[in-house]
């Protein structure tokens, strides 16, 4: 099942079902479904059950294309992200591949809708992009085995990262460089897991700048895969359902290009993972 969080007619946020180009929202299947994708995502395999059981019968459906879509999850309780995780990106940034993985956190400010538009922050020229399949944790748990951590994934998604270069190198943590408003794209859909590859893995993950392929790659070239990045950070901290964790970015990004290739005002930035879609946004002046 994909998933989409969409603007109503009544300027509240709503969870849509996609069918192919249209979206039936769920509140028209189920009267009494959660509003919003945490609550769905909670509610687990019962609620999307009944879901799929009642589609073909909802009344109300939107074209795709008319709706204004908003992050599938606005407001995560963890935004964690992977660093290094292929090993042709960090070689191409003159990194070893990591023993233990580099992960940092985003903020819920820094996200961006589907089509929304990205921030280039006005003290710096270094926004680079990074294409990432997203977990999206569907049953929490503390020190999760990587034998059982399937189990724990509601879906995936995609997340942009886009990074301010010379922020990201002003100290040894990441975090001010990841963090920028506006630089953190997501979505278009949660792709439930029951639709991919056991741990999303093998699907083709590309980044597309103005229409010229940059990133090009496949998720089985990941340094550590799903389940291991979620027994890796559930030893640290309990994860709860609408968590979300980035996997990381394979080669191409711009600053590795000579001369770098960093995004600017009117840019259009598309990721593409199989199976999932392509998340596309433009770039802006701030």
């Amino acid at each position: 099942m994909k998933l989409v969080t969409f603007q109503s007619a009544a300027g509240a946020t709503d969870v849509g079902i996609v069918d192919g180009d249209t979206v039936t929202p769920i509140s028209s299947i189920l009267p009494d479904a959660p509003k919003d994708m945490i609550g769905v995502i909670t509610a687990g395999e019962p609620l999307l059950s009944a879901l799929a059981n009642g589609l073909s019968g909802a009344k109300e459906r939107h074209d795709l294309a008319d709706l204004t879509l908003a992050p599938p999850i606005s407001k995560p309780g963890k935004i964690l992200c992977f660093g290094l995780n292929y090993a042709d990106h960090a070689a191409e940034g003159g990194n070893k591949v990591p023993d233990y993985p580099a992960v940092f956190i985003r903020t819920p400010a820094s996200l961006v809708a589907p089509g929304g538009p990205v921030v280039r922050p006005k003290v710096s020229e270094q926004l680079d992009y990074e294409a990432e399949l997203t977990i999206v944790i569907g049953k929490g748990g503390r020190h999760i085995s990587e034998s059982d951590a399937l189990n724990h994934i509601f879906g995936y998604t995609i997340l942009t990262d886009v990074s301010v270069r010379d922020f990201q190198r002003k100290a040894p943590q990441w975090t001010m460089g990841k963090n920028f408003d506006g630089t953190g794209p997501l979505g278009p859909v949660i792709v439930t897991s029951d639709e991919l590859p056991a741990g999303a893995d093998g699907l083709g993950i590309r980044t597309r700048l103005n229409g010229q392929t940059v990133q090009d790659s496949l998720t089985s070239e990941m340094v550590f895969k799903v389940p291991r990045i979620i027994a890796i950070v559930s030893e640290v901290m309990t994860l709860e359902p609408g968590d979300i964790i980035a996997t990381g970015t394979p080669a191409g990004v711009a600053h590795a290009r000579k001369p770098p290739l960093w995004m600017k005002a009117g840019d259009i930035i598309e990721v593409e993972v199989d199976g999932i879609g392509t998340l596309t946004n433009p770039i802006v002046d701030e």
